[in-house]
C-alpha cells in the first residue's frame, strides 16, 4: 500500500491548523511591535521560574517564528508540524470521530509538556511535535505497513520502521548532553509514549474513549 494524501480535510484537523496558523500569525505581528507571546504562552521549565499552568496547553498552539522584528520569518517549524498533522491526523479522525480524536491529540500534546518539564532542561518549549508524535505513534500502530515517502529517499518505508527510526533520532537527542539543537526530544518522545500507550489500551479494552 502506498499513501498518497488526499484532498479531504477533517473538521478538528482543519480547525487545529487554522488555530496554530492564526497564533503564529499573531506571534509575528506582536514580535514586530515588541510583544514577546512565547513569554506568557510557551511552556517554561520549572528551571526557569516562569511556568504557568496554563503554557500547558498553549504551547502546542505556538511555533518558532525566527527574528520577526529583524525581518526574518522561520516558516518552516509550522509547516513541517501542519503537514504532519494533515496526513496523520484526518485518517485517525475519520476512524475514531472528531471528538475522540480531539481528546487523543490534546492528552498527547500534554503528555509531551509533562516529560518536558520532568525531564526537560531550562529554556522555553513552542510546537505542535508533542502532540503530533502521537498521531504519528498512533498510525504506526493502526496502519504499520502503510507506505510513504520520506524526503529526498527514492523509495517508500513502511510506517513502523519511520516511527522506529523518528523515536530513535529523539531518544539520543535527548540523552546527548552536548546536544543543542534547540529541538524538544523529551516532548517528542512523551507524546509519542502517551499515543501508543493510550492507543494499545483502547483497542484492547474496545473502549469508545481516551479517558
Amino acid at each position: 500500500m502506498y499513501y498518497r494524501p488526499g484532498n479531504r480535510m477533517t473538521p478538528v484537523v482543519k480547525g487545529l491548523i487554522i488555530a496554530n496558523v492564526i497564533v503564529w500569525i499573531l506571534q509575528i505581528y506582536f514580535a514586530k511591535i515588541g510583544f514577546n507571546l512565547e513569554e506568557y504562552g510557551a511552556l517554561w521549565t520549572f528551571q526557569t521560574g516562569n511556568f504557568k499552568v496554563w503554557q500547558l496547553v498553549t504551547h502546542m498552539f505556538m511555533h518558532d517564528t525566527g527574528n520577526p522584528e529583524m525581518g526574518n520569518i522561520d516558516i518552516m517549524h509550522i509547516l513541517f508540524n501542519m503537514i504532519a498533522l494533515f496526513i496523520f491526523g484526518h485518517h485517525l479522525e475519520d476512524r475514531w470521530g472528531s471528538k475522540r480524536f480531539l481528546e487523543f491529540y490534546m492528552i498527547c500534546g500534554l503528555g509531551a509538556a509533562a516529560a518536558e518539564l520532568i525531564i526537560g532542561q531550562a529554556y522555553a518549549v513552542v510546537g505542535a511535535s508533542g502532540a503530533i508524535m502521537g498521531l504519528m505513534a498512533a498510525f504506526a500502530y493502526l496502519f504499520p505497513n502503510t507506505e510513504m515517502f520520506i524526503g529526498f529517499i527514492p523509495f517508500p518505508i513502511k510506517m513502523k520502521y519511520i516511527a522506529i527510526g523518528t523515536i530513535l533520532i529523539d531518544l539520543f537527542g535527548g540523552l546527548d548532553s552536548s546536544n543543542n539543537d534547540h529541538i524538544a526530544h523529551w516532548a517528542h518522545l512523551g507524546g509519542a509514549l502517551v499515543g501508543l500507550v493510550l492507543v494499545i489500551y483502547s483497542n484492547r479494552t474496545n473502549r469508545k474513549t481516551f479517558y
